[in-house]
């Protein structure tokens, strides 16, 4: 990338890098997003979701559609576990229906941060007794409980 001098180079001010050529920007349909999405969780790359997930755009043109899409909720929880936000990854568990396909995978993210919760809390490792009583105390949301 090539950078010209502002025109206050002589001033008293600092000298601030204006950009000559301008940088390209990436733009994904809610699909494509929602594939890579899915594709990098299935290569159990979560550094590189996640670096994917914090590279779109703030203001994305399809905002409120990649919402909507099981493949990108289900991405943004996945790195809210491994980076210990559990809090934040709760709210996304809780905040729409998943398919059957997912349960299995995110009631298991679900009893892992509630069970490292608990660990911290209590400074030891729980035993078979302790982690029942978490799984009593947090059950499933219905969102990714079938029931079964």
């Amino acid at each position: 990338m090539v950078l010209g001098l502002s025109a206050n180079a002589g001033a008293s001010g600092p000298v601030v890098p204006t950009p000559v050529v301008a940088l390209p920007s990436l733009s994904f349909s809610s699909t494509q997003v929602a594939a890579v999405c899915e594709t990098l969780e299935e290569s159990g790359d979560i550094e590189r979701l996640g670096r994917f997930l914090w590279s779109l755009p703030v203001a994305h043109p399809n905002l409120r559609d990649l919402s909507k899409y099981e493949a990108v909720q289900r991405a943004r929880a996945i790195v809210c576990f491994h980076l210990g936000q559990f809090r934040e990854m709760y709210t996304i568990l809780e905040s729409q229906r998943y398919t059957k396909t997912s349960h299995c995978r995110l009631q298991a993210l679900w009893l892992e941060a509630h069970y490292q919760e608990a660990e911290r809390l209590r400074g030891r490792p729980l035993g078979p007794v302790d982690k029942y009583r978490v799984r009593k105390k947090f059950p499933f949301p219905r969102t990714i409980w079938d029931g079964e």
